[in-house]
């Protein structure tokens, strides 16, 4: 046999080209390759834009690699990476990754190896890359004298540093897009009375490896790492000493931290010392007596992850959940690990880190018949597979099935079968999963008396896992508060959406007692969050993921007047001046805007405000933020690459935020022109030429808006309505933007500038963008095309985004788009300078654009709308349904349109609606002259 087929002799299988014409231009780039790899390849790359991507990078390291046995061509990879110098580790550790997940994912495909095989291949990789990691910034640390008393051979064991490998990764089963789980340690024992200065020492390392590992380039990443598995994540440092770590299991560790301590493993750093570690943990992982508790915690477990994540719908292919939905991977895992945990104590045969390896020795020792054991596992393997292959599509870490057909149909093929048997087998093995893991669950009662159902009983039972009850005194305090939250979220106009809101809440604090204490102390604080879990369930997600707003809502200003745009902008430019650093003040500004936003939404969930109040304050507040956050990161970029050129930049809004009136999910519409006046290029250290030195400023201020930190994002960012869109240049020059504006912008361009407005920047350049904004408003708008051109505009939106149904409020004839586009078209005709619908419909009617009865028609349609639309954004994601929102929403909705039921709602709409469209397409029918009251020109 030649070296040459070392890897084709093995191929026992291959997918289906989803995508023959991406499989073919594959098969021609290998055809020098043995047919059978390049049909390997061609159908892989039919199925898998990413590994298509992957074969054309690495074409010639595959080519060689190919020719190899798999397991040669990974340790040929692996050994590679132990010369890499610490400058040179970053860019090595990602051509590694590039190359073995290629590898796996065709020995994967090709049936070369089994499942085992290639997650193991995963875990090497990712083991060498951590433990390379650790010893060379370790070794630097040292070199740089930060660690005391260590000599560069202490860098051979990371200093008594060592990272633990958990779940997946612990038990060598990563899949193929997986995080890391690590809990990062150290051994204070070596350090004595400097531990302290070691700690920091190892926290920089700690942060340094997850920087190396997790950050995106151009040459790609390693592994997500995920360091949340630690003792008491939310408070404690990413690196713990052992001593501080093991008295934290031995005081307050839960159940699911025993099931998780079940895979750790030492992979990186002091293996020694970590395996020490690991032994002191063994009485708090493996109880000596039969732990049958165990049963019920972990049956609270998929109760609440089932709930959390909406699992409990009827069992389908399009969009379940391989891992956590019914019948999942995760279903097996939880019945293996608590039959371990049950019977690990006293039998340490059962003890095995690995899914497969712990079912065979459940059954070898009577805790598992051998056929039930056999077929969990075969079923274990199948999902692991369809997982993978999910993951393959777009290396994207998603354990969700596609929500189509179309998307369903590629995963089958990609496993190499057709989509009605793939849809039949699917099925069947969930439902075989759930079947065998189910029955073995027995939830208990809870003990909270008669009056409670047993769903909601089963929801009470679980909050004794969450992290806010982990110590004695929160639970003890909880219980004083229980009685009177329960009767609160049963007189709510749907308790069992308010109890899934709480709970929903409750699960996301942190531990402590702080909160439990706040709502002793102020009891209306109950019902407040009872008000928010009982209406809204995207602000109760928003309060569980940011507890610590309740330190504002019982601060005098929470209730108080509304601030003002410029008020706003003075408060957080003062709070950011304070900031030591770049990246301290873009995470402070999050938790600012974040706690403001939640005001709004409160203000208005509970009457304080109306939609068209609380559209004026998200427009203050984004505002605010962009005028703080101008400053900032113009001094970030100057600091680097000089003083703006000529007059600097000016920010526009555009859009509804030109206009003034957001809601609470709304994106920004932005536009950067500058003026380098006659300056060629900055005078920093690093000088930049005019164009790219105000482009890249630009992709700063949307990276200060929109990069997710700790604190989350500030705003999604949306800058196709700067000249060409797209394809535009992301900052226009003054002269460029003018020229544009006056000789090449279509119709729909002069449109948008209607809600045109400066929101910071240089003051002489702001007033003359506005200057000419309203000059070509009076020159642009009598045009004979105008009329003409907004009816195909027109046309073509409503063909883009029909409305949803009736109770859609953004899209469709007579809905706010379409308002809003007969508003600009009359502001535009009239070259009026105003932004807000309301004004531009009234310069309409003054102007004789619009009759007076064609404006009212349009402005109560409007009103209705955006108070639908205001609404709906505070209480969902998605387009309002009465039947789902639920009765306080419903109350909410009710409230705040004026009407005394749904079916009064949804007719008001249909009738302002249909009077607005007719005014429109009228108006737009009709060349320039005005729409009559009587609808004749």
């Amino acid at each position: 046999m030649s070296t040459r087929t070392a890897f084709a002799r093995r191929l026992t299988r291959q997918p289906i080209a989803h995508d023959a014409a991406m499989a073919a231009d594959t098969r021609a780039a290998f055809a020098d390759l043995p047919a059978e790899l390049a049909s390997l390849l061609a159908a892989t790359a039919g199925c898998s834009p990413y590994l298509r991507e992957l074969m054309a990078r690495e074409a010639g390291w595959l080519r060689v690699a190919l020719t190899m046995a798999p397991e040669t061509a990974l340790t040929t990879v692996l050994v590679r990476l132990d010369d890499l110098a610490l400058a040179d580790l970053g860019s090595g550790l990602r051509q590694a990754k590039r190359r073995v997940a290629l590898l796996t994912a065709l020995a994967d495909l090709g049936g070369v190896w089994p499942l085992e095989q290639v997650t193991g291949a995963l875990t090497q990789l990712a083991d060498r890359a951590v433990d390379l990691c650790l010893k060379r910034l370790v070794a630097d640390e040292i070199r740089r004298g930060k660690l005391p008393g260590a000599t560069p051979e202490d860098a051979a064991t990371a200093g008594g540093m060592v990272a633990l490998a958990m779940g997946k990764m612990g038990a060598g089963e990563l899949n193929y897009s997986s995080d890391i789980d690590l809990i990062c340690l150290f051994d204070e024992s070596r350090y004595g009375d400097d531990s302290a200065e070691a700690r920091a020492a190892f926290l920089r390392v700690t942060r340094k490896m997850t920087a190396l590992l997790s950050d995106h380039t151009a040459e790609g990443y390693v592994f997500r790492t995920d360091l949340r598995l630690r003792p008491d994540a939310a408070v404690t440092p990413v690196c713990l000493s052992m001593a501080a770590a093991e008295s934290y299991y031995e005081s307050v560790g839960r159940t699911w931290e025993r099931a998780a301590y079940i895979k750790a493993r030492p992979c990186g750093g002091d293996i020694a010392a970590g395996q020490k570690f690991l032994t002191t943990l063994i009485p708090f992982v493996w109880r000596k007596h039969l732990d049958f508790t165990a049963i019920q915690d972990a049956h609270d477990m998929r109760l609440r992850i089932r709930d959390h994540r909406g699992l409990n719908g009827p069992l389908v292919v399009e969009g379940h959940n391989m891992k956590l939905g019914q019948g999942g991977i995760r279903e097996i895992e939880f019945f293996t690990q608590t039959r371990q945990l049950i019977a690990g104590g006293r039998d340490p045969a059962l003890r095995d880190r690995t899914t497969v390896g712990a079912l065979a020795a459940l059954a070898a020792k009577g805790w598992l018949p051998r056929d039930v054991a056999a077929e969990l596992t075969a079923h274990y393997r199948a999902h692991r597979e369809v997982e993978h292959r999910l993951q393959m599509v777009g290396d994207a870490q998603t354990h969700d099935m596609p929500n189509s057909a179309e998307g369903v149909a590629r995963i089958a093929h990609f496993m190499g079968v057709e989509p009605a048997a793939f849809r039949a087998g699917l099925l069947a093995r969930l439902a075989r999963v759930e079947s065998l893991t189910d029955s073995f669950f027995a939830p208990g009662r809870a003990e909270d008396g008669p009056e409670l159902t047993e769903k909601t009983r089963a929801v009470v039972e679980g909050w004794r896992a969450y992290p806010c009850l982990r110590s004695e005194r929160a639970v003890e305090m909880f219980k004083r508060l229980r009685p009177a939250i329960l009767k609160r979220l049963a007189e709510a106009g749907n308790p069992d959406e308010a109890l899934a809101a709480f709970d929903g809440f409750l699960a996301g604090l942190p531990a402590g007692v702080q909160i439990f204490a706040l709502f002793e102390a102020n009891p209306q604080l109950v019902d407040l969050i009872v008000d928010i879990a009982a209406t809204s369930p995207l602000l109760a997600r928003y309060l569980a993921r940011n507890s610590g707003v309740m330190d504002a809502v019982i601060g005098g200003a929470f209730f108080s007047a509304w601030p003002g745009a410029q008020a706003l902008a003075a408060e957080l430019a003062a709070r950011l001046a304070d900031m030591p650093d770049y990246e301290r003040k873009l995470d402070n500004a999050r938790r600012w805007m974040k706690e403001w936003h939640f005001r709004i939404g409160v203000h208005h969930l509970r009457g304080l405000t109306d939609a068209f109040q609380a559209g004026k304050e998200y427009a203050d507040l984004a505002e605010a933020v962009v005028q703080a956050l101008w400053p900032v990161v113009l001094a970030e970029f100057a600091r680097k690459h000089g003083a703006a050129p000529g007059r600097g930049a000016v920010v526009l809004g555009m859009g509804s935020l030109g206009a003034g009136r957001l809601n609470a999910g709304s994106d920004l519409d932005l536009i950067v022109i500058y003026d380098p006046q006659d300056d060629e290029a900055s005078t920093g250290p690093k000088p930049l030429a005019a164009r790219p030195y105000f482009a890249r400023l630009t992709q700063a201020l949307v990276t200060a808006l929109t990069a997710p930190m700790a604190e989350g994002r500030l705003y999604e960012v949306d800058m196709r309505l700067r000249p060409s869109g797209r394809q535009g240049p992301v900052a226009t020059s003054l002269a460029a933007f003018q020229s544009y504006q006056q000789d090449e912008a279509w119709t729909w361009e002069h449109l948008a500038l209607t809600r045109a407005r400066v929101l910071a920047g240089d003051a002489g350049l702001a007033a003359e963008v506005e200057g000419f904004r309203r000059a070509l408003l009076l020159a642009k708008g009598p045009g004979a095309q105008v009329l003409g051109d907004v009816a195909a505009m027109r046309q073509r939106l409503q063909a883009a985004k029909p409305a949803a149904g009736l109770w859609e409020a953004k899209n469709g004839p007579g809905r706010l788009m379409d308002i809003e586009l007969m508003a600009q078209t009359a502001a535009l005709r009239l070259g009026d300078p105003a932004r807000r619908v309301e004004a531009q419909i009234e310069a309409g009617r003054r102007g004789g654009f619009l009759s007076q009865t064609a404006a009212t028609d349009l402005l109560a349609a409007y009103r209705l709308c955006w108070r639908l639309q205001a609404g709906t954004r505070l209480l969902t994601g998605g387009v309002l349904d009465p039947a789902t929102l639920g009765l306080g929403g419903c109350a909410f909705v009710l409230r705040e349109t004026g009407e005394a039921s749904t079916a009064a709602l949804g007719a008001r709409l249909e009738t302002l609606t249909a009077r607005a469209a007719a005014v429109i397409g009228t108006g737009l029918g009709e060349a320039a002259a005005p729409v009559g009251d009587d609808g004749q020109t």
